[in-house]
């Protein structure tokens, strides 16, 4: 039986930590085990603030890392406990609360001593690191899982996840993996949601379609140069921030037509960088929480005419749990000491190992 790999993902929406148990034997992924925990409001509530430059000093930083890590563990134990074999190692990506590659740093909260002692089972942690000390982006880190899993001789493909920032990878059919973040995916989708009603997110996109699309908004908002910038590139809720949205509003917008008009915006960018990229795309597989939101789907599928949009469960792995498989296999990369980034993704002098192993 192949070793078992557990991976840990905390996106940039911060409303779960998703763990998954996975083997890899060959092109084969094989999930024995999933958990996902609910971020609790007060965790949440501090990640925000540090994302968004409040109360991020550093004894607020390094308590966060704590709680946060003693979360990551107790989600990795109740993983191990459901299988019958130990799991060789966890791969934790961590919880993003920084992202400034131009200033050649990028900050993920969740310590591998932490995780390691506490489920007693090897943690991998820090794999964006070795990535920029090379010179590149430190993400997005997920298209050479894709590209190893998902790569196909017969058709192009893209590979689109969908959390707070969306990243598409680009899989052609005669080699040459590309990739890189589009911009907003479910971030300000949620935050305007969340101004209006209860909820955590718009269910289906049901809310957006009772609104209509603003484009002279949507043309504001696509003015940003974020979205005419060569790859490499790589962005997060820093700079998509509520402040950058507020810029563009005249203040009168109805809120199911902001709602519309944030649906084309995420799918637009997703939509471009395809066409422009990969023209010649047959199929395109959506994972992560945006996956789910049918109106977004729908919007991106008129957008790329003549082509398949389908989730990844259509390659065999459920959407939802496509991040932390990618994670679970990054830690196998790293005990294999085989390379994890990938050079013409984020612009990395070179290939190299990724992530720091902290033994319990």
């Amino acid at each position: 039986m192949s070793p078992i790999f557990i991976g840990l993902m905390s996106g940039t929406s911060a409303d779960a930590i998703d763990g998954v148990a996975v083997s890899f034997d060959q092109d084969e992924v094989r999930i024995h085990a999933t958990q996902s925990d609910p971020m609790c409001a007060t965790l949440r509530c501090r990640i925000t603030d540090i994302m968004q430059g409040r109360n991020d000093d550093l004894d607020s930083l390094a308590a966060l890392d704590i709680d946060l890590s003693n979360a990551f563990a107790e989600c990795a134990v109740k993983l191990a406990t459901q299988l019958k074999a130990s799991p060789l190692a966890i791969g934790c990506h961590g919880q993003t609360v920084r992202h400034r590659p131009e200033r050649r740093f990028t900050v993920q909260l969740g310590s591998g001593a932490v995780i390691a002692t506490r489920s007693g089972i090897p943690t991998v942690t820090d794999f964006r690191s070795a990535d920029i000390a090379l010179g590149g982006q430190g993400a997005p880190l997920v298209p050479a899982f894709h590209c190893d899993v998902f790569g196909s001789k017969e058709e192009d493909r893209a590979i689109v996840n969908i959390g707070g920032i969306a990243n598409v990878t680009l899989l052609p059919k005669n080699g040459g993996v590309s990739g890189f973040d589009t911009g907003p995916g479910n971030t300000l989708l949620d935050l305007c949601y969340r101004r209006h009603w209860g909820g955590q997110w718009d269910t289906d996109g049901a809310w957006s379609l009772t609104g209509e699309v603003s484009h002279t908004l949507l043309a504001r908002l696509l003015a940003d140069e974020y979205f005419s910038r060569p790859a490499p590139k790589s962005t997060g809720l820093e700079y998509f921030s509520p402040d950058w949205l507020a810029k563009s509003l005249i203040g009168n917008e109805r809120p199911q037509d902001l709602q519309a008009t944030l649906r084309e915006l995420t799918a637009t960018g997703i939509a471009t960088a395809i066409n422009e990229e990969l023209p010649k795309a047959r199929a395109v597989y959506l994972c992560g929480g945006g996956a789910r939101n049918s109106a977004l789907k729908q919007a991106i599928d008129v957008l790329i005419p003549n082509t398949k949009v389908a989730s990844t469960m259509e390659l065999g792995i459920d959407p939802g749990w496509v991040e932390a498989c990618a994670f679970a296999w990054l830690a196998r990369q790293r005990l294999e000491e085989k390379p994890g980034n990938l050079p013409s993704v984020t612009g990395a002098n070179r290939a190299t190992v990724l992530g720091a192993l902290h033994l319990p």
